[in-house]
């Protein structure tokens, strides 16, 4: 095996020319379980896809914004016609639609349809076969999609339904950048600023994007307004006024001046600085960090055999602490060692404070719910409960996710504490999010309405038919008539409070009614984000699981490479030492090249 990594400081060399000579040196000293890192970090260099999520409440000019971006009819607009699943945009050769199709227990399928029919489309004229479609994923040839962009296009928040914030949320983590889209008819609103709050833990480029400034001619103030609302919240997130009906008159008259008025440079200036740029860095660091692993391995196999080589005599010692090393990294791959020991603790507690995190937070709602349903008429009102629960569970089931990530990472850390090599490790969740579907698709009921003016009016003349014929009855002793002053009188009073009782009752019922609506409502939300957040714990574990697993394998191979070369090297001829030892080295030097460019490599990808 000749290790060939030449000239790494020359200007010529690249991150990929490097890694495929890492590649080809891993190869040759059989080392599969390198190759299949680095070729991982060598396929992102050559395919950098960066998925930009697109969301936004209901009625703000999302699907329009993407349609204007990409300079394409393809996103559903209009009164009627709205996102109900994520759509995936990505380059390709030829038009491509398919509907991507998951249920229980089975893998995620696809069925294809007419790229033309994407604008009208609805879940039901999709042959789904009984299964839930969970996204549309769309190839078209564009040239924004060919520099590697993917748009995913989401379904609108702020629905009576709770999938909406939840599943966006979801994807966040492996997205590079997520434009939330709100109109410049009002300013920011508070659960706007709780999901961009969420939203910027979860994702480190996000922008508000202000649609429809040819419509409202206070947008200036408008944003002016939002600027403070986010200065205020201490969000440290950009805001780029755009209009999409002028960007496609732009692109239609190929105008350059309406094109620039549009305010669609500047979204091409965020994703080029914050989102390509800091792919970038961040593929650099990765790179780096890479080959530095693949340095230390390769030259642990090189220096035990080149040090048993120079000096004969400390060959023994040489091998009696690879031995030990050996007996270390073999605890380590057993069944009860200590750091999966610490990862299965750590997930049954994570699933039992998460299960009680999420269950806490719906309790809380249910009581302010309760609590103010006892102080007003629901049936006035529903609409108004209905806008707030949505609001708060989907905030609560944000927070709930941000609180899984963090504890997550701080589990990965104190996994990552049994080990000497421990590189950075993405906690797993958007990608996932994408194939299993909306993950809280719970609504709330309707309340019956209270009754109108004509029966409000039968009540009370029920209730006065008694008391006219009860004082009237009596008043005739007295040589009344039926219908006199006094009877007529109690049946006015009478019906009054006829009428106040069931007015009474009415509300009582109403405000049952409403609280068992509420209950049944977040009980759909506990029992679907319970299975959710399971989910997304097995998720997690696996990905820990087989990251420090995969840890444990490699430094247990390179171990027995080392002990295997030190031991031949104690049998190997005089005559052969000078020439063996003089290949090591260059070897040696060659991953000592190696390892000085991936040091090179890191303080250029942090600075980003």
């Amino acid at each position: 095996m000749e290790i060939a990594v030449q000239n790494t400081t020359a200007p010529a060399a690249t991150p990929l020319s490097v890694l495929e000579e890492t590649i080809v040196a891993a190869r040759a000293a059989g080392r599969a379980d390198l190759v299949a890192r680095l070729d991982a970090v060598a396929d992102r260099i050559r395919d950098p896809r960066r998925r930009i999520v697109v969301t936004g409440w209901t009625a703000q000019g999302k699907s329009r914004f993407v349609n204007a971006l990409l300079n394409l009819d393809i996103s559903p607009v209009g009164d009627g016609l709205t996102t109900t699943v994520p759509i995936q945009l990505a380059h390709g050769a030829q038009p491509k639609a398919e509907a991507v199709l998951a249920g229980p227990g089975a893998p995620p399928s696809r069925v294809e349809f007419p790229v033309e029919e994407l604008p009208v489309i609805d879940t039901g004229s999709v042959s789904a076969d009984g299964r839930q479609i969970v996204r549309f994923d769309v190839e078209v040839p564009n040239p924004l999609l060919a520099d590697g962009i993917v748009l995913i296009d989401t379904p609108g928040l702020g629905g009576r339904g709770t999938s909406g914030a939840a599943t966006v949320l979801g994807m966040l983590p492996s997205a590079d950048a997520v434009l939330v889209v709100s109109d410049a008819s009002t300013e920011l609103t508070e659960p706007e600023l709780a999901f961009l709050r969420q939203a910027r833990e979860l994702c480190p480029a996000v922008a508000v994007v202000t649609t429809k400034t040819d419509l409202y001619p206070h947008w200036r103030q408008v944003g002016s307004a939002n600027e403070h609302h986010l200065r205020t919240a201490g969000l440290d997130v950009a805001l780029i006024p755009v209009s999409s009906v002028l960007r496609s008159h732009a692109m239609l008259l190929q105008d350059a001046e309406l094109g620039r008025e549009s305010g669609f440079g500047d979204i091409y200036q965020f994703l080029r600085e914050q989102v390509v740029s800091r792919d970038q860095d961040h593929t650099r660091l990765q790179v780096a960090r890479e080959l530095s692993s693949a340095a230390e391995h390769l030259a642990l196999a090189i220096g035990s055999e080149l040090m048993a080589l120079r000096d004969p005599e400390r060959a023994a010692a040489a091998v009696t602490e690879l031995q030990h090393a050996r007996a270390t990294a073999e605890d380590l791959h057993r069944h009860t060692a200590s750091w999966q020991q610490t990862l299965s603790d750590g997930i049954t507690d994570l699933a039992g404070d998460i299960d009680h995190d999420l269950r806490e937070r719906l309790r809380n709602i249910a009581r302010t719910g309760e609590e103010w349903i006892d102080s007003h008429d629901p049936g006035r009102h529903w609409e108004a409960i209905t806008e707030w629960l949505t609001g708060t569970v989907d905030t609560a089931l944000g927070d709930s996710l941000l609180w899984t990530r963090s504890r997550a990472e701080h589990l990965a850390d104190q996994v990552a504490a049994h080990f000497h090599e421990a590189n950075a490790l993405d906690i797993p969740d958007g990608i996932a999010a994408l194939e299993q579907g909306p993950s809280v698709a719970a609504t709330l009921g309707d309340l019956e309405p209270d009754i109108g003016f004509g029966s409000k009016v039968l009540v009370g003349m029920r209730g006065s038919y008694g008391g006219i014929l009860m004082v009237g009855l009596a008043t005739t002793f007295a040589g009344l008539a039926m219908l006199n002053p006094v009877s007529l009188g109690a049946g006015v009073l009478l019906g009054g409070k006829a009428y106040r009782d069931d007015k009474q009752q009415r509300l009582v019922r109403r405000r049952a009614e409403a609280k068992a609506a509420v209950r049944r409502f977040l009980d759909d939300v506990a029992f679907q984000s319970g299975k959710d957040s399971k989910d997304r714990l097995h998720r997690i574990h696996r990905a820990l699981r087989d990251h420090y697993a995969g840890i444990a394998d490699r430094t247990l191979r390179s171990i027995d490479e080392s002990l295997r070369a030190a031991q031949e090297a104690a049998h190997v001829a005089t005559a052969q030492r000078t020439e063996r030892t003089a290949l090591l080295e260059r070897r040696l030097a060659a991953v000592a090249d190696l390892r000085r460019y991936a040091e090179t490599l890191q303080p250029t990808a942090l600075a980003g």
